[in-house]
């Protein structure tokens, strides 16, 4: 599909596209970029690049698919640096978990004749760095592309066409829409996650280490989530920062609701509300988004 493709930004997910690409025979060269030397030094001792560079300029030239992998943080000043070495009608397209922040930081030092697609794969673990990528972390996942308006239509379908090959289902939609969406479906479970986790961590002195001892499986879950990269989280955060404040305040209202109804043993209220909400889960199983097995799916022995 591409000659060559450069990968900025090694972690879970730039390893993860390395992987996919590499299986699913998408480029002839992938090339690689971790400001981090140590990053890089694993990248290349794993093998998952055909040439991990520790120049920018170089990892991206003649590469007719570029996509940002660091931090949303650092996306201004990685554009700013690549921006004069990109080739003419590359493809320029992120995977960033925010997207008008992303248009915003990235697009002014877009050159003419390079098209760029911001995009994000809905897909991770709590794992992070070049050694928790593998080829499968996309598969049957959304991938959702943003194009801008008047953005070109083949540059569109070649990336969509991409992200199919490394085993995505695609959708596509506006940078502000997306922010939206994802601040409810990712963005505030983080936050809710880390909140919880520090509690219960404050309450560790109090209760003698029986927080950890005797963590039941919806406490450990939150854990998993709140294990995930802070620096990413950080950048998520104070990106999408209004979205994130739109669906915290609808979120305690509706807070406040159930505190009501646990105050006044409300039980009819309680009941409609977890009767309705657990009708979530079911259509996020039926649409191939979670696995049904009890524990989700995981191997008890390892639990």
């Amino acid at each position: 599909m591409f000659d060559k493709i450069a990968i900025i930004g090694l972690g879970l997910i730039g390893s993860s596209i390395a992987h996919a690409a590499r299986r699913g025979k998408l480029a002839k060269e992938i090339a690689g970029f971790d400001v981090s030397a140590d990053v890089r030094a694993r990248a290349a001792k794993i093998g998952f690049c055909d040439q991990v560079y520790d120049d920018l300029a170089a990892a991206v030239k003649n590469a007719q698919l570029v996509i940002l992998a660091t931090p949303v943080g650092a996306y201004k000043g990685v554009a700013e640096a690549i921006a004069p070495h990109l080739a003419k009608d590359a493809i320029l397209s992120d995977v960033g978990s925010v997207k008008g922040a992303v248009v915003r930081d990235v697009g002014p030092f877009v050159p003419a004749g390079v098209h760029f697609i911001p995009a994000h794969p809905i897909a991770g673990t709590e794992f992070s760095g070049p050694e928790a990528g593998f080829a499968t972390l996309f598969d049957g996942r959304w991938a959702i592309i943003t194009p801008l308006p008047g953005a070109d239509s083949a540059a569109v379908a070649r990336l969509r066409a991409f992200w199919e090959g490394l085993g995505s289902r695609v959708d596509a939609m506006e940078p502000g829409h997306h922010d939206l969406v994802l601040a409810i479906t990712s963005h505030l479970p983080h936050l809710i996650a880390y909140n919880i986790v520090g509690t219960a961590h404050d309450l560790e002195a109090v209760t003698e280490g029986e927080v950890i001892k005797y963590s039941a499986s919806g406490f450990r879950d939150f854990t998993r989530i709140a294990a995930s990269d802070p620096i990413m989280w950080r950048d998520v955060f104070l990106n999408n920062r209004d979205a994130v404040l739109q669906m915290l305040d609808r979120f305690n209202e509706d807070l406040r609701q159930l505190q009501d109804a646990v105050r006044e043993g409300d039980g009819e209220f309680l009941f409609d509300k977890f009767s309705k909400n657990r009708a979530i889960r079911k259509a996020i199983i039926e649409i191939g988004q979670e696995c049904a097995a009890p524990n989700f799916g995981r191997d008890q022995k390892k639990t």
